[in-house]
């Protein structure tokens, strides 16, 4: 794991500034930080907070529709949540454990989250270097059974 520290900034499309400022979302208060304490998201009054192992993996995604992707959103369709300040790009972060951003008693928890940082492929290629290898959320944890091809031993 990584001890550097780095600033994620968001990158806000100029439409969306003054509707984002009223909820207290602007760029002196939204950033994504990764450090050796985790993966932070700050956005206005929203927080996130994973430790890093339990990132499963982080890919680029976008452009969004505008109406999905702005200000704090969630998904009813995976519970994921997304931070947006921009429709052009930006990165889903999968956790291996659901964690809590949007409420402040703990729920829901998301599976997901999607951020719109000014560099998007820096933030991926942090959060994969880093990023604890776990299995599929599908993959099932039966042991099949052996099988031997061509002739049994004696």
């Amino acid at each position: 794991m990584a001890s550097d520290r780095e600033r994620f900034e968001f990158a806000f499309q100029d439409r969306y500034r003054m509707p984002l400022s009223l909820l207290g979302i602007r760029p002196g208060t939204a950033c994504v930080v990764v450090d050796e304490e985790g993966l932070t998201i700050r956005f206005g009054p929203w927080r996130l907070h994973s430790s890093l192992d339990n990132v499963r993996d982080a890919r680029r995604t976008g452009p969004y529709r505008e109406w999905r992707v702005i200000g704090p959103r969630l998904s009813l369709a995976d519970r994921g949540v997304t931070f947006g300040t921009t429709s052009a790009s930006g990165v889903c972060i999968r956790f291996a454990t659901a964690v809590p951003a949007l409420l402040p008693a703990g729920w829901p928890r998301h599976s997901a989250a999607t951020v719109t940082v000014t560099d998007p492929d820096r933030l991926v290629a942090r959060l994969t270097r880093d990023a604890t290898p776990h299995p599929p959320p599908s993959a099932s944890t039966r042991r099949l059974p052996e099988v031997t091809i061509g002739a049994q031993p004696p």
